[in-house]
Formats: C-alpha cells, sequence, structure tokens
C-alpha cells in the first residue's frame, strides 16, 4: 500500500477563498471599497458587532495578504489608516457584483439603513 504522500497541493481557488471566507474579511473590504482609506475607530463603529480583537486579526491577516495597507501616522495619538492595495482594487469588481445580488435578492429598492453611502448609515453583520 503507497504511503500517504506529505505534499501539500495548492489550489490557487482554495487559497483565495480560505483568505475571504474568514468571519467578517469580505464585510471589511467591502466597507473600505464604499469608504476608502478608513481609520480604525471609524472602520469599527462602521461595523457592529465585531471586537477589537477580531477586527486587529482580520485587518493584520489582509495586510499579510497584500490586500490591504496599513499608513501610521506617528502624530499624538497616533493615527492609522487602512486602505486597499492595487491587489485589494482587484476585488472591487467582485464585491459590487455581490451588493448587486445582494440587492435583487434582499433590497426593496428602498433607502436601506445599511446603505453604505449613508452618513448615518448603521451596518450590522452577527456571526455565529
Amino acid at each position: 500500500m503507497p504511503r500517504p504522500s506529505k505534499e501539500v497541493k495548492c489550489c490557487p481557488v482554495s487559497l483565495l477563498m480560505d483568505i475571504l471566507s474568514g468571519p467578517w474579511t469580505l464585510y471589511l473590504l467591502w466597507v473600505m471599497t464604499t469608504k476608502g482609506p478608513i481609520r480604525f475607530g471609524a472602520l469599527k463603529r462602521q461595523v457592529k458587532g465585531i471586537s477589537t480583537k477580531v477586527l486587529t486579526e482580520r485587518l493584520r491577516r489582509l495586510e499579510r495578504e497584500g490586500l490591504i495597507y496599513r499608513h501610521y501616522e506617528a502624530t499624538v495619538p497616533p493615527q492609522v489608516s487602512y486602505g486597499l492595495t492595487d491587489r485589494g482594487l482587484e476585488l472591487v469588481q467582485v464585491l459590487d457584483q455581490l451588493g448587486d445580488l445582494a440587492l435583487r435578492w434582499y433590497g426593496d429598492g428602498a433607502i436601506s439603513p445599511c446603505n453604505p453611502d449613508s452618513e448615518t448609515a448603521e451596518i450590522v453583520v452577527n456571526y455565529p
């Protein structure tokens, strides 16, 4: 009987899906797509329900994967903002298509409280 191979074969689609399928990940990218570069606190306020720890973990992973950048300004207090890299911008079309699909499936054409263009938008996503 042949021994199992220790060689790991990586499928590019599987790798990308692993990055994007983490809790909050697509939603964070979508917020950055609609809002542009955004500071940590503003991002946390936009994504109601996400903990500081999880937000930090997701942002670090997205930065490690080259999808977002972190801009640090040594001011008092320090200012840190996040935005999409060129690689992250490649996802904009996909995110737009997902947004259009969500509106077709779940939208009624009316102004929604989760409209990202609204200054008073409250975005709430619940993950188990």
